[in-house]
């Protein structure tokens, strides 16, 4: 994996300036803990129903709550977990899955081949709007469980979908299944390791299809912890180790999952020992992090990529001239430098330098902060005379933002903005039905180590995280052809002609990439953040 930026601690007056903001309160002082169990803080997830999750708040708790088919080594391959094999035939179109036997789910059913096969046309089958709904779509038959609307522009109720079960997923045995894709993906087994692939129990259904009252506050996974009473939405989730997991045994006994609405109250609980984990220090507290924590203030590699998206359906930004503009006016390295103080990397690519593929600078001069080729395009585009750019106030993301308005200000000569939302759930929400929050903050953390985990659901026209609208056929096909590819190196070929084509395009501005940046009490010890922005839940351990 590629290694990032050396750390710099780089402020400059202005920097200064931009920290002083602060604002809201955090979770809920109640962590009653036990003495083997420990706190991390999050921010209130959007959902946990695993088919509806797509952010990371929800999947850390989950990842407490599940135990994955797959998870990945050191060099990112897949390794099986609950699964006892994944064999694919030989055009690696249809995947056997053989369960390990003896798993059961926290409320002590057995874990079967139904318990995937049922979760997954759930949340494949259009009309139940499962946010991860497009990672079925490789599944034979996805395409038949979708709704289409006769009538854009009439009141016209969309039909109901051809089938509500996916005809590529058939039970073999109690422990056995088999999927059947509509083209062939080498990349498959990798696929699953994504948390939209987890299982549900019998006790998640009302009735076929349809979920119970209440199921997700009250959630059941398959992992080595389960949900203590109810999920306290901004305030906390509490879970308590299962017993007699049949998996890898975490080392602690439970996790208080605290939810917090301001990262510096977060920091300030971490640095009294009220949260033994923070995954993201905030910027504001980055300068005094290593006098305040020693060598618990760490670093660690990961696949984070911040951007800007410009929604293609509002007119002001549709000319390629104003989205080129924007993105030429923002001086990345001063942004990385004096706000995040080297914590984060200039992006000059449309991938994340973690997966394979990834090649330095392709956005070029797009990604070049060149405030007088930008004056010269926005004005002959006639850009709007005001941008607005909504962040998720949760999220840690003001000082940046308004740093990136005042050199869109410079370098435009046309007011700049910054509208902070509550919460990322919020901002989603309003998002995905396509209100005017302009442009928006947006970032990835890839689900599985494969470029195409960049390129399909931030870019492609039905991508999960596509909230800008963008769309372009050309580049649809040579995702998809990448993934039809018999071997990576081919896909990868496919996959970089399609990131060719985003430079060409310019659906969002690449601003950053990422490095985990966490600390950590004295508590706690073997404490690792993952690539996926996760805490290592069966390494963590109290300090005896």
């Amino acid at each position: 994996m590629p290694g990032k930026a050396p750390w710099k601690m780089v402020a400059g007056a202005a920097a200064i300036a931009l920290l002083a903001a602060g604002c809201g309160g955090g979770g809920s002082d109640d962590t009653s803990a036990t003495s083997n169990t420990v706190v991390i803080g999050i921010g209130e997830p959007q959902h946990l129903i695993p088919t509806n999750s797509t952010e990371t708040n929800g999947a850390e708790v989950l990842a407490s709550l599940f135990y994955p088919l797959v998870d990945f080594d050191a060099q990112n391959k897949p390794i099986t977990v609950a699964a006892e094999s994944i064999t694919p035939d030989a055009a690696n179109t249809v995947w056997t899955v053989k369960l390990k036997p003896g798993f059961t789910f926290s409320n002590g059913e057995p874990v079967t081949s139904d318990n995937y096969i049922n979760a997954w046309n759930y949340g494949a089958y259009g009309p139940n709007a499962q946010g991860a709904s497009y990672f079925f779509d490789k599944i034979a038959g996805y395409a038949d469980l979708q709704s289409t609307d006769p009538d854009e522009d009439g009141p016209k109720k969309a039909p109901e979908p051809k089938a509500k079960t996916l005809s590529g997923l058939k039970k073999v045995d109690d422990t056995t299944f088999t999927i059947t894709l509509s083209a062939p993906f080498t990349g498959w087994e990798s696929v699953m390791g994504y948390s939209a692939f987890y299982p549900l129990p019998k006790a998640a259904w009302k009735s076929e299809g349809v979920l119970a009252d209440g199921f997700e506050d009250a959630i059941i996974g398959n992992g080595p912890f389960k949900l203590k009473g109810k999920w306290e939405h901004d305030s906390q989730l509490v879970v308590e180790k299962v017993a007699d997991f049949k998996g890898t045994v975490p080392k602690v006994d439970g996790i208080t999952w605290k939810i917090y609405q301001d990262q510096q109250a977060e920091y300030a609980d971490l640095v009294a020992g009220n949260v033994d984990v923070q995954t993201t220090i905030p910027i504001e507290s980055l300068s005094k992090a290593s006098a305040d924590l020693g060598d618990r203030f760490k670093k660690s590699p990961n696949s984070g990529f911040g951007f800007i998206g410009f929604p293609q359906y509002l007119p002001e930004y549709k000319d390629l001239r104003v989205r080129q503009a924007i993105s030429m006016a923002i001086n990345r390295e001063e942004i990385t430098n004096q706000i995040f103080l080297g914590s984060r990397t200039p992006a000059t690519s449309f991938v994340s330098p973690v997966v394979a593929g990834y090649r330095e600078n392709t956005c070029g001069e797009n990604c070049t902060y060149n405030p007088t080729k930008a004056k010269e395009l926005y004005t002959a585009a006639n850009g709007p005379k005001e941008i607005k750019i909504t962040y998720n106030a949760d999220g840690n993301h003001k000082a940046w933002i308004d740093a990136t308005c005042n050199q869109i200000k410079a370098s435009l000569g046309v007011n700049c903005v910054g509208n902070g939302e509550p919460k990322f759930a919020d901002l989603l929400t309003k998002a995905e039905k396509h209100e005017n929050i302009g442009l928006i903050r947006l970032g990835w953390v890839m689900d599985y180590p494969l470029m195409e985990n960049y390129l399909g659901p931030l870019y492609s026209t039905t991508g999960s995280s596509n909230y800008y609208g963008y769309s372009n056929p050309a580049f649809d096909k040579l995702v998809a052809d990448g993934s039809k590819a018999a071997t990576t190196d081919d896909a990868i070929k496919q996959w970089q002609a399609a990131e060719d084509i985003l430079v060409k395009d310019m659906p969002v501005a690449p601003i950053y990439t990422q490095q985990n940046v966490y600390g950590y009490s004295q508590k706690v010890n073997n404490v690792e953040v993952d690539l996926q922005i996760k805490v290592n839940l069966y390494k963590i351990e109290v300090v005896n």
